[in-house]
């Protein structure tokens, strides 16, 4: 009987057919019908006829035959589209997606990295049906084949449609939807804001129907991409300018018609909570009638058209001329048939019996109140009039003893006063300044300086003693000091003369 060990390390090699790879032929492996070789003897036995002689065994670590086993499914396998119920999807904080694709009692685990699950557009969950492009690889740590997903899309139901779904389902069950949260548009607004594309057919509509119908609304356009990639974040980025300006009334949000990959950027998650977290009320006139995207739910009011929204913003002119006219003629309609009613109830009232003559006594009654008002209208005049005559009284008393009139009186004498002072004082300084000069006159006159002036001298004795007055009174050899104008001449006496 033939055991396990009996049977040859390699099976025959298979037909080969559409994609089942072909194991590769391990080098230098012994054929089927050779005989294991003896270990016992130092020299190999000899091969029986017809049997050819083994050669040595070829071992192989794990790693090399990973890598043997992963060339061959590279190889083998380079693109393969698998479909499958997804299960244990989860994004890792490195922004790679691991998960397993079911089906059919089997599985096979995958992963898709972040640079290609950023592509996807809607969201895996565990249950979707699901078909993945990729390739077939080896984890080495593990020594398990996986598929290395670059692309996935959802199996009977567009990527997008599910985007929109899972969307609208996470939007909804927060709230962003309810009726309640929903603004009533402004009855006349003063000033528009437009988040379009400055070049799309959709902002020449929506001007030429406001210029239309209101021709002074003022328009503040914050220009964005309506398609492609950056689409959604300049959306938000021009709601988020119309909100910081000053005045803004109500904001249009929308584009012309087009695919759903063209009217993406409206179904994207922040444009929706950008326009949820406007602060005036926002209309999504996105596309045809027929489109239908996440800004319409979660915006105050839906437009079938760019052209109806702005026939929603603004009424015609004419249109509000005529409803407050219609509201006037229905308040002079009112106020006519009230008076109506009341006038006849008067008049119900006066013909009863009870109310005979009520005309003469009331207009009785209305002479008597004008002749008491004419009575008290003349009281009235006289006492005002005397409370006139005493208040003016009152104030010219007043006026003669203000304080202010005196004072100016008393300054009125104390520069008079003044004036007078000062022209005593300058009076009696020329008087004095004359006297003083007379005899400043005087004592010069009789001051021996002004004599000395004139030429004359007075001559001492050395001791300056005595004044010399007589010849005779000096002698000869004698010192004698002479005093002249300026200065003083010492000499000596030489003779004298009688």
């Amino acid at each position: 009987m033939r055991t396990l060990f009996d049977l040859p390390f390699e099976e025959p090699e298979p037909e080969t057919s559409g994609l089942t790879p072909r194991v590769p032929q391990v080098p230098n492996a012994p054929p089927p019908d050779a005989p294991p070789p003896d270990n016992q003897g130092s020299s190999p036995a000899t091969p029986a006829p017809g049997v050819r002689a083994a050669s040595a065994r070829q071992i192989l670590s794990v790693s090399e035959l990973t890598a043997n086993l992963r060339e061959v499914l590279e190889t083998t396998f380079p693109e393969v589209w698998v479909e499958g119920e997804l299960s244990n999807a989860k994004v890792w904080t490195t922004g790679h997606l691991y998960f397993t694709l079911k089906g059919g009692g089997s599985q096979v685990k995958g992963v898709m990295f972040r640079s290609a699950l950023r592509y996807l557009k809607f969201k895996p969950e565990d249950g979707l049906h699901v078909v993945a492009r990729g390739r077939i690889s080896v984890y080495d740590p593990k020594g398990e084949y996986q598929l290395v997903g670059e692309h996935m899309e959802p199996h009977g139901f567009g990527a997008l449609q599910l985007a929109f779904e899972q969307l609208k389902k996470k939007l909804a069950a927060e709230g962003l939807f309810d009726v309640s949260r929903k603004r009533q548009l402004p009855a006349l607004p003063r000033r528009v804001g437009i988040v379009t594309s400055i070049d799309g057919a959709a902002l020449r509509d929506i001007v030429r129907v406001l210029r239309r119908r209101y021709p002074n609304a003022h328009l503040v356009i914050a220009p964005a991409r309506v398609q492609g990639d950056d689409a959604a974040g300049e959306i938000v980025r021009a709601l988020r300018q119309i909100a910081r300006i000053d005045g803004v009334d109500v904001v249009i949000v929308g584009r012309g018609g087009g695919s759903l990959e063209d009217l993406w950027a409206f179904n994207e998650e922040k444009v929706a909570r950008a326009i949820a977290a406007c602060p005036v009320p926002v209309i999504s006139a996105v596309g045809h009638e027929t489109d239908v995207t996440i800004a319409d739910f979660v915006a105050d009011l839906r437009a079938a058209t760019p052209s109806a929204a702005a026939e929603l913003v603004v009424r015609r002119k004419d249109d509000f001329c005529h409803f407050i006219d219609r509201l006037g003629g229905r308040l002079d309609a009112a106020m006519r048939g009230r008076v109506s009613r009341l006038g006849s109830r008067l008049n119900a009232f006066l013909a009863r019996p009870g109310y005979a003559g009520q005309r003469g006594r009331l207009a009785m009654r209305g002479r008597h109140v004008a002749e008491l008002s004419s009575t008290l209208r003349h009281a009235m005049n006289g006492s005002l009039s005397k409370r006139t005559r005493r208040h003016d009284l009152l104030r010219r008393a007043l006026t003669e003893f203000d304080p202010r009139h005196r004072l100016a009186a008393v300054r009125t004498r104390l520069a008079t006063r003044d004036g007078q002072l000062a022209h005593a004082a300058s009076r009696r300084l020329h008087s004095a300044d004359a006297g003083f000069k007379s005899l400043a006159a005087r004592l010069d006159g009789l001051s021996p300086l002004s004599v000395l002036a004139r030429g004359y001298a007075v001559a001492w004795d050395g001791s300056r003693s005595r004044i010399i007055r007589d010849a005779s009174t000096v002698t000869p050899g004698e010192e004698i000091i002479v005093r002249v104008e300026r200065g003083e001449i010492r000499s000596t006496v030489r003779s004298t003369e009688t």
